[in-house]
């Protein structure tokens, strides 16, 4: 298992300098990264990959609202190998007809990402948590629906959030869960209260351990008060100097 950065946590700094900050990133000691946009950007983000050593094993992009092809030409020339989308909003959790609908457009994604030899996967937010469909959380209920080829990103933070312990969320979903986001805070929505990983009221050590097929934990921060890039160098410094109680078998940046 290895650690990565969702870039969507350094959205600002971004904006200004894409390069430099990925320099920063790297420097940091990650040596993961996982892009949102990356159509966009694909040739400055590419470049910058390139220069500072860093790799993208996932990354978001809206598969269910925009053009596959495109997202996953671009993945492959990124060296992304798969492509979560991140969202799909509250409205779409409510019933069981609508997630049977994501999921087979999920479904029919992963097809069509297998031609590109790109696997794909679900990030979740709070809703899908908060919704129960037919006795079970609706992320569950997608889980159900999902093709073997389709894997789930679990945000812990937005799990807990939604009124359910992460740790039995995970062992719910079980094998599906390839990667998890891992951010700590208050569990609330006041986005501006998240802290490093570790100083919150998240049990992260434990979340993590629960994965068991957890191929890459992404850190990130939906927003935060202080400086961003001390709150991830701190994450990332959490998550290594506490590998083992994680089961991770990291030993020294994200290059586990």
């Amino acid at each position: 298992m290895s650690y990565s950065i969702q870039l969507y946590t350094l959205r600002d700094a971004i904006s200004e300098d894409l390069p430099a900050t990925l320099r920063k990133v790297a420097e940091i000691g990650f040596t993961h990264v996982e892009p949102y946009n990356f159509v966009a950007t694909a040739k400055e983000l590419g470049a910058a990959l390139k220069d500072n050593g860093l790799t993208s094993p996932s990354g978001h992009a809206p598969l269910l609202s925009q053009d596959q092809d495109e997202i996953f030409t671009a993945a492959k020339e990124l060296g992304i190998s798969t492509v979560i989308d991140p969202y799909q909003p509250a409205d779409q959790w409510q019933n069981a007809e609508t997630i049977q609908a994501t999921a087979a457009k999920l479904n029919a994604a992963a097809k069509k990402g297998a031609e590109y030899g790109i696997r794909v996967g679900y990030h979740n937010h709070e809703w899908e948590l908060e919704s129960i469909v037919d006795g079970r959380t609706a992320l569950e209920y997608l889980a159900e629906h999902l093709d073997p080829a389709v894997i789930l990103e679990v945000d812990t933070y937005w799990v807990a959030v939604g009124g359910h312990d992460p740790v039995d969320i995970l062992t719910k979903l079980g094998d599906r869960v390839k990667f998890i986001h891992i951010k700590d805070g208050p569990i609330n929505k006041d986005n501006k209260a998240q802290k490093a990983a570790g100083q919150g009221n998240v049990p992260v050590l434990e979340v993590i351990a629960a994965a068991q097929s957890l191929e890459v934990g992404v850190v990130e921060f939906d927003d935060y008060s202080g400086d961003i890039f001390d709150g991830i160098a701190q994450s990332l410094a959490f998550l290594n100097s506490n590998a083992a109680s994680a089961g991770t078998g990291a030993t020294e940046g994200a290059n586990a």
